[in-house]
């Protein structure tokens, strides 16, 4: 487990982290979302005690990561998988981490085993490719069969069976108990891999909630109504108050009703409906809603035929 109380990071007059409580536990997948520069990198450093917090606490399975005596057994972390001697093999990386942590040879085998390194376990780190160095911090985190993971973009550069493959194995660990802490930015992975959310943005917390609550609070399902009397048929709808938005001449997008009652109300009034879809909410479009106002950095669209 993972809790944070008033967790504070600041970095002279700048607040990276801005006295956030939050909760990670055992038997389930939190994903940890957010924009860049939104704290979610420092966060997980305090952790794990690369960073020391400026205010409040963070423990992991009952205790500061540095109480430890054995921390690799409790906190298995993927920061950053880059940071590895490029010379040293992948067994030989993962050998020299064991024995500084009294951690069985057998061991380093077993989890080259699970996270398929097999072919490559005794070729040179230097020479793996992005998804090759991911399954190798993968293999470190695991090394000690800790109770708690921690992974900052566990999927980069994984390929479609790769990325399918941790979304299985996380899910599993989650299944045995154990508390799974997942940071990434594709979204329609964290869908399917996440339980619960937690949001970040600008140091704070802006969401915390079951995946199906987070959809709900973003405006929950919508439905497609495709019609060649579509203005007619907003103003119906709305007055039985749904949500309506004129996207195109002959389409609505609806929130609020659900699709037999629009075919209700479009027959009661004559009004010809030919497409009447209903569409669920994305994990995405939860996101975007929820960080709209907290990136750091804003872009403005382009046209085509503008002055550059």
């Amino acid at each position: 487990m993972i809790e944070a109380h008033s967790l504070t990071k600041r970095y002279g007059a700048k607040t990276a982290v801005d006295a956030i409580d939050f909760t990670a536990r055992p038997g389930v997948v939190t994903g940890f979302l957010g924009p860049n520069g939104a704290g979610k990198s420092t966060t997980m450093r305090m952790i794990v005690g690369l960073d020391r917090p400026s205010g409040g606490s963070v423990t992991v399975n009952g205790k500061p990561y540095a109480e430890h005596r054995a921390p690799r057994h409790q906190v298995g972390a993927l920061l950053d998988a880059k940071a590895v001697h490029g010379g040293r093999s992948a067994r030989n990386h993962l050998l020299a981490i064991a024995a500084t942590h009294r951690i069985a040879k057998d061991r380093v085998d077993e989890v080259i085993g699970i996270t398929g390194l097999e072919s490559v376990a005794r070729k040179r780190v230097g020479g793996f490719s992005l998804g090759m160095g991911q399954r190798l911090g993968l293999a470190v985190a695991l090394l000690g069969d800790p109770a708690t993971l921690i992974l900052d973009e566990p999927v980069n550069g994984l390929d479609p069976e790769g990325v399918a493959w941790v979304r299985v194995f996380l899910r599993g660990l989650a299944a045995e108990g154990r508390t799974v802490f997942l940071s990434s930015h594709l979204m329609s992975e964290m869908a399917q891999t996440a339980d619960h959310i937690i949001v970040l943005g600008r140091g704070r917390i802006v969401a915390d909630a079951p995946v199906g609550d987070i959809l709900a609070q973003a405006g929950g399902d919508r439905v497609k109504v495709r019609s060649p009397g579509a203005t007619r048929l907003a103003t119906i709808l709305e007055s039985e108050g749904a949500s309506v938005t004129l996207a195109e001449p002959d389409l609505l997008s609806v929130r609020g009703l659900a699709s037999p009652r629009i075919a209700a109300l479009a027959a009661a009034a004559g009004v010809l409906v030919y497409e009447l879809t209903p569409i669920a909410g994305s994990l995405e479009d939860a996101y975007m809603a929820l960080t709209r106002d907290e990136v750091e950095y804003q872009t403005t669209p382009t046209h085509a035929g503008e002055n550059r």
